[in-house]
């Protein structure tokens, strides 16, 4: 156990991240901040070392986020510090001549609220009461297709066009994120990764793997069980179990949407 989680016993967090059998550099990125409650999952864009630059990038503004009073302050400075992240990567594009970018899935929780944040297809799930359910919704081409009724959940996992993603940090001027907010209940798991778990593991295995035993093994199992399968992408996995504390409950905004590291 490190010490953020010796200061926050309130969650239980495991992690791991990995290059996966095809790619031979490791684009992705983690935060874990169990202390101030922000984990998060990036995953960079534009090549090896473009790619992890981003990811970096963006990793390296969020860990200027301190301790917040309050829910809309932590949702606050975790916002300015993907604006700081955006125009980085804005004049490192500007200077390289070169496209990058990264998707960014962060978790927040204060006392007895969380916020999931996004932007592109990493994704965060929420397990609760036995079931899962994908709390962000892709930024990419087809799933804005399947929006409009012009593809099926189906096609569009069978779809080359498939990874064509629409939103990413430091891809225009002002970032597109998504936010959807409620209440934590006790037992919750939050799990937040990167596409190289998605493309070759389903919701059910996630499920199976959270409920069978703690947040470091489901990751680990995971994992394996991506790498089993080839393992096309690198893979990133950040699990979070909340135990109920003593915190009292305090209020985030309203819903609102459209806010424009390698281990073993």
């Amino acid at each position: 156990m490190n010490d953020a989680q010796r200061r926050n016993p309130d969650f239980e967090t495991g992690c791991i991240s990995h290059t996966g059998k095809v790619r031979k550099a490791n684009e992705d990125n983690f935060i874990l901040r169990p202390e101030i409650g922000l984990w998060a999952v990036a995953d960079g864009m534009g090549g090896h070392e473009n790619g992890a630059l981003a990811s970096a990038t963006v990793v390296a503004a969020l860990e200027a986020v301190g301790a917040a009073g309050s829910a809309p302050d932590l949702l606050a400075m975790l916002e300015a510090g993907i604006l700081k992240a955006n125009d980085e990567l804005r004049e490192e594009i500007g200077r390289r001549g070169a496209t990058m970018g990264a998707t960014l899935v962060c978790l927040l929780i204060h006392q007895r609220h969380f916020a999931c944040l996004w932007s592109g297809d990493s994704r965060i799930y929420l397990v609760r009461s036995g079931r899962i359910a994908q709390v962000s919704r892709d930024h990419t081409e087809v799933q804005d297709m399947v929006d409009r009724g012009l593809l099926t959940s189906d096609e569009a996992k069978r779809s080359p066009r498939r990874h064509i993603i629409t939103h990413a940090i430091g891809v225009h001027d002002t970032p597109e994120l998504d936010l959807e907010n409620g209440e934590i209940a006790d037992g919750d798991v939050f799990l937040l990764c990167s596409d190289g778990l998605t493309e070759h593991v389903a919701d059910a295995e996630m499920l199976a793997a959270v409920e069978a035993g703690g947040a470091q093994e489901a990751c680990d199992a995971l994992l394996a069980l991506t790498l089993e399968r080839g393992a096309r992408d690198n893979v990133t996995v950040v699990i979070v179990r909340y135990r109920q504390g003593a915190s009292e409950r305090t209020r985030w905004m309203p819903n609102r949407s459209g806010r424009g590291g390698n281990t073993p």
